[in-house]
């Protein structure tokens, strides 16, 4: 058993929010410098680019994990992870069909950027990513399992977009098996007053640009014996449903 540090909230250039500079190949060697040897890459509302960070993370010897940071009916932040591209690249296309088409406004939000492994431009995104979708809080553990995905309320401890923040408490269903923190030292505090003892704790950096990143990263076990980046990703989303 061996344990990975880890970061499962990153933003690419597609993310509106996101600086530019964060390709897929910068973001993969910033965490290459920062010790992270397993990282999900989670755009709001989309994961297409997803099939370029995988090839930009083998480069730097990163276990990619597919993921999307999804914005419900609620406005609530939810990470979805996969075990697979196949996967999230699926999620991705039922995602899409679920979102509310606003176009984007470049000047105001951000270019929205979808990137090959090389990091050049192959396309933007032309609708807001940012804005919530139709799907409820109440549907997203159910609509993640057909794809192997297991999904969890983001950054809990933030005012913005945290469950807890919109809800005013963190509610009994849908069941959660994991929830994040972007402050470890938050941890104690939040599992006392909203009971979240039977979750696992995940904390994370949910990095819009490269100097988000962190030099101390939070590590989980893993048994990755015979190893194989597969079966790595698979073993993580098993210990953390």
């Amino acid at each position: 058993m061996k344990r990975y540090t880890y970061d499962f909230h990153v933003h690419s250039c597609l993310s509106p929010c996101a600086d530019n500079d964060n390709t897929p190949n910068n973001i993969a060697g910033m965490a290459s410098l920062c010790g992270i040897e397993i990282m999900a890459l989670t755009d709001h509302n989309t994961s297409k680019n997803c099939p370029a960070f995988f090839e930009a993370a083998r480069r730097y010897g990163i276990v990619p994990v597919g993921g999307m940071e999804l914005t419900t009916s609620e406005d609530v932040h939810v990470i979805c992870l996969f075990d697979s591209l196949e996967a999230t690249m699926a999620f991705d296309q039922l995602v899409d069909s679920r979102r509310i088409k606003i176009k984007n406004r470049p000047e105001i939000f951000g270019d929205q950027l979808i990137l090959n492994g090389e990091d050049e431009p192959i396309g933007t995104e032309e609708d807001l990513l940012i804005n919530a979708t139709s799907i409820s809080l109440e549907e997203v553990p159910a609509l993640v399992q057909p794809f192997g995905g297991v999904a969890y309320p983001a950054h809990i401890d933030r005012e913005a977009n945290g469950i807890i923040a919109v809800l005013g408490d963190f509610p009994k269903t849908p069941f959660f098996s994991c929830v994040e923190l972007h402050d470890a030292e938050s941890t104690a505090a939040y599992t006392a007053q909203y009971h979240l003892q039977d979750k696992k704790i995940l904390v994370s950096s949910d990095a819009h640009r490269l100097t988000d990143f962190r030099d101390e990263n939070d590590t989980l076990p893993v048994d990755d014996e015979p190893y194989s980046s597969a079966l790595v990703r698979r073993r993580v989303l098993d210990f953390l449903r």
